[in-house]
């Protein structure tokens, strides 16, 4: 629970002060997209009103205490349908990870975007999955989708050559991550 509160009060206070980050425990069901990587879908998806590429990544479905962003999730940690999760976040130290969904230590790392193909972010956190109905290695998964290239913590657009965390694998396409505030 520590890390929780520490992490809460990494946060930028200008994104608390704006009410872009309404920040709340919840407890139960959520995918964690910490380690995987993105698609685009070739849509766009609009938040706080900017408009930025659509991308979906495929992540473990977990249970327990996670940290979420009310303001993205129409102010409540309830599921926003049947078969469905929020991706929200949580520190752990090993959880089911692509390509075999074993569970797996997690290793934090950073890296530079750029404008290659597959050399951008995502940002997953406190966005709508879709769960899917069968598990794999006895993960169950889901379906996320979410903004390409915008920072958790401002809601803005990340240009190229922005440093962000990840504990996506070196190699994994516009991993989900987010920019160091």
């Amino acid at each position: 629970m520590n890390k929780l509160l520490l992490i809460a009060l990494l946060l930028p206070v200008s994104a608390l002060a704006d009410n872009s980050i309404k920040l709340a425990l919840c407890h139960g069901q959520y995918a964690l997209c910490a380690a995987s990587s993105t698609e685009p879908t070739g849509n766009t998806i609009v938040v706080n009103g900017i408009t930025f590429p659509e991308g979906k990544s495929v992540c473990p479905v977990l249970h327990g205490v996670s940290i979420a962003n009310l303001a993205l999730m129409n102010g409540s940690c309830e599921a926003p349908k049947k078969d469905m999760v929020w991706s929200l976040f949580a520190p752990l130290k090993s959880y089911p990870q692509a390509p075999t969904w074993a569970v797996t230590p997690a290793v934090i790392r950073t890296f530079v975007t750029t404008a290659e193909v597959g050399g951008g972010m995502s940002n997953m956190w406190s966005s709508p999955c879709t769960i899917r109905p069968k598990k794999v290695n006895g993960a169950t998964l889901a379906d996320c989708t979410g903004p390409m290239n915008e920072s958790p913590w401002t809601g803005t657009a990340i240009p190229v050559g922005t440093k962000v965390g990840t504990a996506a694998p070196v190699g994994a396409a516009n991993p989900v991550g987010g920019n160091f505030p």
